[in-house]
């Protein structure tokens, strides 16, 4: 099946599939996804690193991965930064985020790497998220020693990022439930 991604990376070595069913529609699931600019969502401690690390403290607070929407964050515009080092190259609302990493440094250390998060709905109120990650290892040998370790560091990063990311929208889904319960 292609992914949005396929086309923003020339050769890659490998291509990781992530995947999680949600409890909630594709748009607030979506408008989470968005959240993507401001934080990882993953390990908060990876994100005070990257800011030590990276040049990205314009793009991550130094709070990350809230736990509330911010507004506005949902605005999407190609070549926003996206999790400080990545940069937004394609989307399509409520459907999917397609990022490549965009810092030199990084790159250096990591490798080429594009990704999409691409949403499935299965019913109106639940869907699945897929990520699709392309990765060219790094060339630089002081760097080579990274490539057996890559595909487990992601493994745990995103399985982080994928639970709070689906905790965060199925509880704001159960809490519309609520309040139109109430009305």
């Amino acid at each position: 099946m292609p992914f949005p991604c396929d086309c923003h990376i020339d050769s890659s070595d490998e291509a990781y599939f992530r995947a999680i069913d949600v409890k909630a529609p594709s748009e607030i699931l979506f408008r989470w996804l968005c959240q993507l600019k401001v934080g990882s969502y993953s390990y908060d401690w990876l994100d005070h690193l990257e800011r030590m690390f990276f040049q990205v403290s314009d793009s991550i607070p130094d709070h990350p991965s809230p736990e509330q929407l911010l507004p506005g964050v949902e605005n999407l515009a190609i070549g926003q930064r996206v999790m400080g080092i990545f940069k937004l190259v394609e989307f399509e609302q409520n459907r999917h985020l397609t990022i490549v990493l965009d810092d030199k440094q990084a790159i250096s250390i990591f490798g080429d790497i594009a990704a999409s998060y691409v949403l499935f709905p299965v019913t109106p109120n639940t869907c699945r998220l897929i990520l699709k990650g392309h990765i060219r290892y790094p060339r630089n040998p002081f760097w080579s020693w990274i490539r057996p370790f890559m595909p487990w560091g992601d493994l745990l990063m995103m399985r982080k990022q994928f639970l709070r990311l689906k905790n965060l929208a199925e509880s704001q889904t159960n809490c519309n439930c609520e309040e139109k319960v109430q009305v």
